[in-house]
């Protein structure tokens, strides 16, 4: 009794972290009758589960249900163990490819040298296909010349498109919000 209460329990917790246990495989499909379709994709016809194990066995492959709430539940003949690699190489896949947002941050009275060192690294977020938001802080008396600061950062950003040969669309001006000056960009990908 106490380890079908503690399955159950991993069950549950399974679940509830939303792992890729959601598809019933062979006994633990429960409806009477099923739709089972081949691994070739053709289907086979309305039968009991068992009935759909025996033919499963004897592709060597597991019974997967694909629609449990389809009237019958569609089950597929299918390598469960190779269906779920190639699931999570397709999600690492989707989640590689995104662009992100990199924060380059600087000072109005930064020295050229550092502003070049801060630019390069822009250029290879750039190059990676990321988004970069140019955040320029400010302190003290630096907040009252806003306007110059926001000028100047358009600058920058022109300077760095033209220096370092990338060719960039900007997705937000340089804009001024509370003590800082922010713009961002991104890799033009009409070029």
């Amino acid at each position: 009794m106490r380890i079908l209460s503690r399955r159950s329990e991993i069950n549950s917790r399974n679940r509830s972290r939303g792992d890729d246990s959601s598809h019933r495989v062979n006994h633990n499909i429960r409806a009477r009758e099923i739709r089972v379709i081949d691994p070739d994709g053709e289907q086979i016809g309305v039968m009991t589960p068992e009935e759909g194990r025996e033919k499963a066995e004897e592709f060597g492959l597991d019974l997967v249900e694909v629609a449990p709430k389809a009237r019958p539940p569609v089950c597929r003949i299918m390598d469960y163990g190779k269906y779920q690699y190639e699931q999570s190489k397709k999600k690492a896949a989707s989640r590689s490819s995104r662009t992100q947002l990199k924060t380059i941050q600087f000072r109005p009275n930064t020295e050229a040298h550092d502003l070049n060192v801060k630019l390069s690294r822009a250029e290879r977020f750039i190059q990676k296909g990321n988004q970069v938001k140019f955040v320029m802080r400010m302190r003290g008396r630096e907040r009252s010349y806003t306007d110059r600061w926001v000028e100047r950062l358009q600058e920058i950003i022109e300077e760095f498109e033209e220096e370092y040969d990338v060719h960039i669309k900007t997705v937000s001006r340089p804009s001024s919000e509370g003590w800082r000056i922010q713009a961002i960009v991104e890799p033009d990908s009409s070029t």
